[in-house]
């Protein structure tokens, strides 16, 4: 079995993709953002079904990094039924190692549904309640890096610290943190050791803003706060306003790589570009370089269904690359 490079920490679930039909829902704007809306009480034609297996933010990373040739593990939860053995079994099939991948007995696993109208999604999420414990590794299972992102809200009180400890206990490790949505909640003060202990940290603009109450209009000062809780590096996603990086030294703006095609479905792009920017880093390029990947796995991944369909190898994404327009590159700003 090859030596992992990046074991991946965070939640994994199966997604239904529930295709609603355009003219069977509709959105609309108030003052808390855009609501989808159906008829309430009565039954609705669907366009179409799909279940997908052994996704979730770490585990869309690891099937990425797999793809991109850096051996990667998983570190998460899953119950002891037919849900929990699928999810393994898919990861398995994708290259990823599932050694540290935990069944819990008499639990079941997360299943999550995706309501899929137009380009866009909504999920419906339950988080099972696990008990969290962090592994024990033989010096040879050690890794170069760990990437760690969404998890359980029960997750927060102590698993965040030991996984602070070990990775004290191993400062040649290098931590890439993707903050889910509890880990936001948390604010910077209770998971401060692990923003200290972060090489590369990545948000899109909006988590910026509410973890550090900064200006949106401010991307300097977003990351002037960022980088004082700790990290190396920050690199703040927007959509398709593209993205901003610091490595503490220099700043980048690096706009979207061009569509071919409308979207075809959003699920997984922040997950795509983060860890493809990770992983950039991991085989040796620089900030610049690592900008310049994120992009094309991220827009890849829009044009399939689900998280993982659409993600690209290393010669795919530098064969895009080799195709990108004069003005597809970093800018300081």
């Amino acid at each position: 079995m090859s030596k992992i490079k990046v074991f991946c920490i965070g939640d994994v679930v199966t997604d239904a993709f529930i295709k609603l039909l355009d003219d069977r829902a509709v959105t609309y704007d108030n003052e808390e953002g855009k609501w989808l809306a159906m008829p309430f009480g009565t039954k609705i034609p669907f366009d179409n079904a799909e279940v997908i297996e052994g996704v979730g933010n770490a585990a869309n990373a690891a099937v990425s990094f797999e793809k991109l040739g850096i051996e990667s593990g998983l570190i998460a939860n899953v119950g002891s039924d037919q849900y929990g053995r699928d999810i393994i079994n898919s990861l398995n099939n994708k290259g990823v190692d599932t050694r540290f991948v935990h069944i819990n007995p008499k639990k079941i696993s997360n299943y999550h549904y995706v309501l899929w109208y137009k380009e866009e999604r909504t999920i419906l999420i339950k988080h099972e309640e696990y008990d969290y414990h962090w592994p024990r590794f033989r010096s040879t299972d050690i890794p170069e890096w760990v990437y760690f992102s969404s998890i359980s809200k029960n997750a927060l009180d102590s698993y965040h610290d030991k996984i602070v400890d070990w990775l004290d206990e191993n400062p040649e490790v290098k931590l890439a943190f993707q903050p889910g949505t509890f880990q936001l909640e948390a604010g910077p003060d209770r998971l401060l050791p692990l923003y200290k202990r972060t090489n590369v940290l990545v948000l899109n603009r909006e988590e910026a803003v509410g973890l550090v109450d900064g200006n949106y209009d401010d991307v300097h000062q977003l990351f002037d706060r960022l980088h004082q809780l700790g990290p190396k590096i920050v690199c703040i996603t927007d959509g398709p306003a593209g993205a901003y990086a610091s490595d503490g030294q220099k700043r980048y703006k690096m706009p979207p790589y061009p569509d071919p095609a409308p979207p075809y479905e959003r699920t997984g792009a922040g997950d795509a570009f983060t860890s493809t920017f990770v992983a950039a880093l991991i085989k040796g390029n620089n900030v610049e370089g690592a900008l310049q990947w994120g992009p094309i796995n991220s827009m890849n991944v829009v044009q399939k269904s689900g998280a993982q369909a659409g993600l690209l190898t290393e010669d795919e994404i530098e064969g895009l690359l080799e195709k990108a327009p004069e003005w597809y590159r970093p800018e300081h700003f």
